[in-house]
């Protein structure tokens, strides 16, 4: 791992109130969005909690593909689902946790486009400063790589996976992951079930 990478590593608590504020955002901006769209498989918590607070039930999918682990891109990103439901003469809100670089984000934006509907807007929780799309609505401005509630083991499991190809000590990502907020107990935790799982 790149010693360089730094973490953030928000509770639920933290994203649901980030998420209020992202609902205030929407609601003042006067966007009554049709369906809520989450980018799978990220968007899927906050857009269900948009939903909740825009009291909004027309809840739907979509899934791009980009990255392949913490910090890893596979090139170009690639629409493995289109939209679930149909969008034609609607307005759309889509959802994601973050955008980065935002090719994903512009991929889907792009596709649903496609499917005719009238206004497509974008809410992230989080924006990275240097992607090239930056979403109508979010919250917070980071450059560290978010470790969301929902991903925690998935993102320990592909740092230990890095550091294994790489050669080197777990120890000092562990160090940065608890810096940032995420407790010894579940590190240890997913560290003991994941090296368990990989002898079975």
């Amino acid at each position: 791992m790149g010693s360089e990478l730094e973490f953030e590593v928000p509770t639920w608590n933290q994203i649901y109130y980030m998420l209020l504020n992202l609902a205030d955002k929407i609601r003042k901006n006067k966007f009554k969005p049709d369906i809520i769209v989450g980018v799978s498989r990220g968007g899927w918590p906050p857009a269900r909690v948009l939903s909740d607070l825009l009291g909004n039930p027309n809840v739907a999918n979509v899934r791009a593909e980009f990255y392949v682990g913490v910090a890893e891109t596979k090139g170009e990103p690639a629409l493995s689902q289109p939209v679930s439901v149909p969008v034609a003469g609607k307005k759309v809100l889509v959802v994601d946790e973050v955008v980065d670089t935002g090719k994903s984000l512009k991929l889907v934006k792009e596709h649903i486009m496609a499917e005719d509907a009238t206004e497509v807007k974008i809410a992230t929780v989080y924006y990275k400063p240097w992607s090239f799309v930056k979403p109508d609505y979010y919250e917070k401005e980071t450059r560290c790589w978010i470790v969301f509630p929902w991903e925690r083991k998935e993102t320990v499991r592909n740092i230990l996976r890095k550091c294994e190809e790489k050669g080197v000590s777990f120890e000092k990502e562990e160090a940065k992951l608890v810096e940032a907020g995420m407790p010894t107990r579940l590190v240890k935790r997913f560290m003991k079930e994941i090296l368990g799982e990989a002898k079975c």
